[in-house]
């Protein structure tokens, strides 16, 4: 009798454990470095002003995110992820791999990526093209092939440009920075070179390569998912220069100053209107199959996308937010707010 007594108690107890160990009450938000601060806002104002736990955010970057959020279904996995770019064909694939079916694509405004420095250094001018030759692995060599990157200053690069040594403190191939900045400033700048863009139409992945490809010979720094540290090295460093997404500019603008790409500045109205050149879209996704299991997901989404907190004049403008316009604004929260899934990225 005792020995029956003892083994239902060990396994009430462990019962007891296990569901104590699968009981979550707090939302759990990972990914874009660039998206963390406007999540951090969004959460902690829905914890200040609902009975809800206020979330827990992390800055992962946006890959190390996606990989965490798709990883399954259950309260081990996080619930929402940020991101710097749009999910890939490949990460949904993981996901559905992995169980996580019903995915909501939040698109919640727009950031430009700044290339900074000082503001105890002169303003800068750069052309997308003086991008890419500064920073690319390989570069033309003028004899109809390619050769490992030999500028050392930007005056190698550019006659026109300082003879100060590059050095660029970026983000890491996890972040979705990175991947925006490859695709928008690098492939800006390779494909201002004639005979490179005239490879993509002969061989796509030759182009891929010289285009996407970042020097490794110490000019860039991989900097990690810390855009606030990018910013503590450049005032420490001022000939140095660093990539980030628009809003640490805008909150940072008494220590750093944003160069011009093609004679634009990164302002709030250029990064709208698309007339700055390494702009991009912004997002969160919601794992659906958490929703009515973890308290709050859906209240969340609606007070990230109610207008006072994403709207022109919400308080995520004061984080640097760049906002949607008012159509796309509308129709985007009503498709958040009722959760509806996505479709399979095209790329």
């Amino acid at each position: 009798m005792n020995k029956t007594l003892i083994a239902a108690a060990v396994t009430l107890a462990a019962t007891t454990l296990s569901t104590q160990a699968m009981a979550r009450d707090t939302i759990n938000i990972v990914g874009s470095s660039t998206v963390f601060p406007f999540s951090t806002a969004v959460a902690e104002t829905f914890g200040r002003t609902t009975s809800f736990n206020t979330p827990k955010v992390e800055s992962t970057g946006t890959g190390g995110g996606m990989k965490l959020f798709c990883g399954g279904v259950g309260v081990d996995h996080p619930d929402i992820t940020n991101a710097s770019r749009a999910m890939k064909t490949s990460e949904f694939e993981a996901c559905q791999e992995a169980g996580v079916k019903e995915i909501t694509e939040v698109k919640i405004g727009y950031d430009g990526i700044a290339i900074a420095n000082s503001k105890t250094s002169g303003a800068w001018d750069l052309s997308l093209k003086d991008v890419y030759l500064a920073l690319a692995k390989d570069v033309p060599d003028g004899k109809g092939g390619f050769m490992a990157n030999p500028y050392k200053t930007w005056k190698d690069v550019n006659a026109d440009l300082p003879e100060v040594k590059i050095e660029v403190l970026g983000p890491p191939p996890t972040s979705g920075t990175r991947d925006a900045f490859v695709e928008l400033a690098m492939e800006g700048g390779c494909d201002s070179i004639p005979e490179i863009k005239e490879l993509k139409k002969t061989d796509k992945d030759k182009h891929k390569a010289v285009c996407h490809g970042i020097r490794e010979d110490g000019a860039y720094i991989e900097a990690g998912e810390n855009d606030n540290l990018i910013v503590q090295k450049l005032v420490a460093n001022p000939s140095a220069l660093g990539i980030f997404g628009y809003s640490f500019l805008d909150q940072n603008a008494d220590k750093v100053q944003g160069a011009k790409i093609d004679g634009v500045d990164p302002t709030y109205d250029s990064i709208s209107d698309g007339s700055y050149p390494v702009s991009r879209s912004i997002y969160f996704y919601v794992k659906k199959a958490h929703v009515g299991t973890i308290p709050g997901i859906e209240e969340f989404v609606k007070e990230f996308t109610s207008d006072k907190a994403w709207g022109p004049e919400g308080y995520l403008a004061d984080k640097g937010l760049i906002a949607l316009p008012d159509d796309e604004r509308a129709a985007v929260a009503e498709a958040a707010q009722s959760l509806k899934p996505m479709d399979k990225p095209a790329k």
